[in-house]
């Protein structure tokens, strides 16, 4: 399994959350908010480029969940969108499997792991980060 990251950008109201390992380098991020998502710069997610519902939106389009975010205030905390007990899976055309919702994977190893929000697992077999998708697909030209 590669090393699970985990960093967090503030502003005043929510914290974005990156995990890099989940991504699949979809770029939609800085291709549709590039103020904020600036892949070429060091720290890489500039929370003043953005409102903060600029910053929700994108980071909710987000296909493998390796962005998400939550509010900083407790009271707001109470109305975020929570996905428990309600699993949804999205085939993506030509790419993983979306899970939305928590998940509890058991590998072969036995080891148990537990996904929240997002997840995108593989479909084509070429992900070297099985059963999660890495983008292996892209440029083979697999379609499923």
């Amino acid at each position: 399994m590669k090393k699970e990251i985990k960093k967090e950008y503030r502003n005043d109201d929510i914290s974005v959350v990156w995990q890099p390992h989940l991504c699949i380098h979809d770029k939609s991020c800085w291709k549709e908010l590039n103020g904020v998502f600036k892949p070429l710069k060091r720290p890489w997610v500039n929370m003043e480029g953005g409102t903060t519902e600029e910053i929700i939106a994108q980071v909710g389009k987000c296909p493998s969940g390796a962005l998400s975010y939550y509010k900083l205030k407790e009271e707001e905390m109470e109305n975020q969108e929570s996905y428990e007990g309600n699993i949804k899976v999205k085939v993506i055309p030509g790419g993983p499997l979306m899970v939305t919702g928590t998940c509890e994977i058991t590998h072969a190893d036995g080891t148990v792991q537990v996904k929240e929000n997002k997840t995108t697992y593989c479909r084509c077999g070429l992900s070297a980060n099985k059963p999660f998708c890495d983008g292996g697909h892209k440029g083979t030209g697999w379609e499923g």
